[in-house]
């Protein structure tokens, strides 16, 4: 059974930061990913990471975290990591963990598992 699991969500002020993971179980995954969605707003792209045929990987951030935000991964521990720098409020989301099978994508529509979620508040 397939599962992910975020944590390091929190409470953090303006200029802060926070670390998330997702652990994902049950398999591995070419490319995972994180998306935010903030009440009475969709779900938006965040960043991803894919591996590459080569060995490495290529890292995809949108562009109002990009220089704040890193994506990263840890194969071993099947597990993606979000680092939050220069956190703002208007950051503050529930934080979804996102995998697939295949290449990297922004779109949401393309991800097949989805964790619970993880709350970041920013206070101002």
């Amino acid at each position: 059974q397939v599962q992910l699991v975020e944590s390091g969500g929190g409470l953090v002020q303006t200029g802060g930061s926070l670390r998330l993971s997702c652990a994902a179980s049950g398999r591995t995954f070419r490319s995972m990913g994180w998306f935010r969605q903030a009440p009475q707003k969709e779900r938006e792209f965040v960043a991803a990471i894919s591996l590459n045929w080569s060995g490495g990987v290529t890292t995809y951030c949108a562009d109002s975290v990009k220089g704040r935000f890193t994506i990263s991964r840890n194969n071993a521990k099947n597990t993606i990591y979000l680092q939050m720098n220069s956190l703002k409020p208007e950051d503050a989301a529930t934080y979804y963990c996102a995998a697939r099978a295949y290449g990297v994508s922004r779109s949401r529509a393309d991800y097949d598992y989805w964790g619970q979620g993880t709350q970041v508040t920013v206070s101002s």
